[in-house]
């Protein structure tokens, strides 16, 4: 008992996870009991409770630490162009698009993408989400062509 209790300081301190309540430290049992899987990870909390800590905390743990961990702040990408920056496109695929451009889902491959403000998402990009977490696969903007991914997903809002 003494070696959790000293695993779950050091862990607190390493990451920057602030208190002793019982209520953190079953947030911090979680964290380091989710780590261990490949699941996607839904995180839910008021704006400022550190769910990007807690994020980089699982990502920290997990066995694809040694890969990349992709931020994205969904409510902070415009309408126009989250499909495109989550998916990638074409070169041609819309006005601008002068060249092909990988998107984040292809730029987390065999790591872990967060992402933040998940409700902030179009019901459209939503879908094509759904589809990623079922079963890895997605379409760059302007092509047919199936593109897939190997990537944990860790999602988080401040809705219900």
């Amino acid at each position: 008992r003494k070696t959790n209790l000293m695993d779950r300081e050091v862990f607190q301190e390493q990451f920057g996870l602030l208190g002793t309540s019982q209520e953190m430290r079953h947030v911090i049992d979680k964290i380091m009991q989710v780590a261990k899987t490949d699941i996607s990870v839904l995180l839910q909390g008021e704006s400022g409770v550190g769910k990007d800590v807690t994020a980089r905390a699982i990502h920290s743990l997990s066995e694809r630490k040694r890969n990349n961990l992709i931020i994205v702040n969904c409510g902070a990408i415009p309408e126009g162009i989250i499909e495109s920056e989550l998916f990638g496109h074409e070169k041609g695929a819309f006005t601008g698009a002068n060249e092909s451009r990988e998107g984040y889902f292809e730029k987390a491959n065999g790591g872990t993408i967060f992402l933040d403000e998940i409700g902030d998402t179009p019901k459209n990009v939503q879908v094509k989400l759904l589809r990623v977490l079922e079963n890895g696969e997605f379409f760059r903007v302007g092509s047919s062509k199936v593109q897939t991914t190997d990537v944990r997903v860790i999602a988080a809002t401040n809705l219900n």
